[in-house]
């Protein structure tokens, strides 16, 4: 509802101004959808978990709208932990045990990652105050070739801060891990600095140790994907079509001008099922049910081998013109 307070460059949403439903706007969404399931779960998060200072209230109310509630996610806000005594203990008493945070490097890289100076010194902060709360703070890094030569730092600043130690201490694993990110959003304007296998060389045995215990695999084709070279060679001779989206269990995403999307990573045109407050539930609902979305229409009209050539579609992959040759990972 209220998005969020820094600008990430690798944002896999993308960056939309910051904005919010009422409280009221909010229980209107809800009546509108309730006559038409029998577990209905309200969420007021997009972007930045508890980022608006009434968020004790906010948990409440969506709490009572709802018919199940999913526990707080290990995604948290340092932004809020940094300005806001109440708030780890809050989180603890939520059942959080282990929050997630992401550096990128040192101070200067992950300022500039995140978007805003001071973020850096803000995480660094926030493990102190997460650490005397009972929780265990997971770190993840998104690695660009820009940024892997940092790995080390960020070896060196978890033995310095002695967190595998310190979570132990809390009967919990520290746990790291490291991937390239999503191919969406802002991550798509760093496509040239993407990862490429040469680059699975660069980075320290042990974050590579971390990073395979937390996706339990060893197989890094599992962790970072494939090339797009790899890819683009399955996806070109495959006839078959995406599977459809239409379950008995929707995710709908409603902005603040009540637009409806039918997920919620993606809240872009083409995936727009209508207007809740213009075009009402009724409407929305059968855009949904008929694929009326244009990302749904191509879904189920246009096979992936299509998808693959052109880029004319609204969901179709944007290769480059070396897609048959290029080596990086997506």
């Amino acid at each position: 509802m209220h998005g969020c307070p820094n600008r990430c460059m690798h944002c896999w949403l993308g960056i939309t101004p910051n904005g919010n439903l009422s409280i009221d706007d909010l229980k209107f969404v809800a009546n509108e959808f309730r006559p038409f399931t029998n577990d209905l779960e309200v969420s007021d998060r997009y972007r930045e978990e508890d980022y608006p200072d009434n968020y004790k209230e906010l948990w409440e109310i969506t709490a009572a709208l709802s018919d199940s509630k999913t526990p707080h996610f290990e995604n948290i806000s340092y932004w809020r932990a940094v300005r806001d005594g109440e708030y780890a203990a809050w989180l603890y008493s939520h059942g959080v045990r282990a929050a997630q945070l992401t550096i990128f490097g040192g101070e200067e890289t992950t300022d500039y990652f995140v978007g805003r100076k001071g973020a850096f010194a803000e995480i660094l902060q926030t493990i102190e105050i997460l650490l005397a709360n009972k929780i265990a703070p997971r770190i993840q890094t998104f690695i660009y070739k820009n940024n892997i030569s940092q790995l080390p730092y960020i070896l060196q600043l978890i033995e310095s801060l002695d967190l595998e130690n310190r979570c132990a201490g809390l009967d919990k694993e520290f746990s790291f891990f490291l991937h390239q990110g999503s191919c969406s959003g802002e991550n798509a304007q760093f496509y040239d600095t993407w990862i490429t296998p040469e680059d699975l060389k660069k980075i320290p045995p042990k974050l590579l140790d971390f990073t395979t215990k937390h996706f339990n695999t060893q197989n890094t084709a599992e962790i970072f994907g494939e090339t797009e070279q790899s890819l683009y060679a399955r996806l070109i001779h495959d006839p078959s079509h995406l599977d459809s989206i239409i379950t008995d269990a929707p995710i709908f995403f409603i902005d603040k001008n009540f637009n409806v999307y039918p997920n919620y990573e993606t809240p872009s045109p083409a995936w727009h099922l209508g207007n809740l407050k213009t075009d009402g539930i009724q409407k929305v609902l059968n855009a949904y049910l008929n694929n009326n979305s244009p990302a749904q229409h191509t879904m189920a009209t246009t096979p992936i081998n299509k998808m693959a050539k052109t880029t004319e579609t609204p969901i179709a992959c944007d290769y480059s013109a070396n897609a048959t040759t290029k080596t990086t990972y997506c």
